[in-house]
């Protein structure tokens, strides 16, 4: 449902695209999970992470458990924004009970480090809550992003 919606311009952010490619290869040994295209814009590779944990009320934290793939990822996210593409870390929150995201640390201090370190370099963080219907889940409302003080 995802690709669909980049396809028809749904997603916040990310509208403008005339071209959406599921799993290109790219930076050493990686797949995006998609890479946009328009005429006029910069390349836009845009890596997806589902959110499912929530210690606090209405706070979602990415990740859930150590990802050393989703660590790479980010390095290959900022790989990408210092190449002068664009690069941006799509989290989609699979819970409707949080309003904000922030990362888990405690659970994961690499990729938190890794992902201030891609902001840094320039790649954009974009959350968005999910909206579940019959027909699927869709992209929903957008949500803040914070980078906790240890991460910075």
């Amino acid at each position: 449902m995802l690709r669909a919606a980049l396809k028809a311009g749904q997603v916040p952010g990310l509208e403008g695209y005339d071209r959406v490619m599921p799993e290109q290869k790219y930076g050493t040994g990686s797949r995006i999970d998609f890479l946009l295209r328009g005429a006029g814009r910069r390349d836009a590779y845009v890596e997806v992470k589902s959110v499912t944990l929530s210690r606090q009320p209405g706070l979602a934290e990415f990740p859930d458990s150590v990802t050393d793939r989703g660590t790479k990822h980010l390095g290959e996210l900022a790989a990408m924004a210092a190449a002068g593409h664009r690069a941006v870390m799509l989290y989609l929150v699979q819970r409707s009970d949080c309003a904000s995201v922030t990362l888990a640390p405690d659970l994961d201090p690499a990729y938190a480090g890794a992902c201030a370190a891609a902001v840094t370099a320039g790649v954009e963080v974009l959350c968005f809550a999910c909206e579940l219907s019959p027909e699927g889940i869709h992209p929903g409302v957008q949500l803040p992003f914070t980078l906790p003080d240890i991460a910075q």
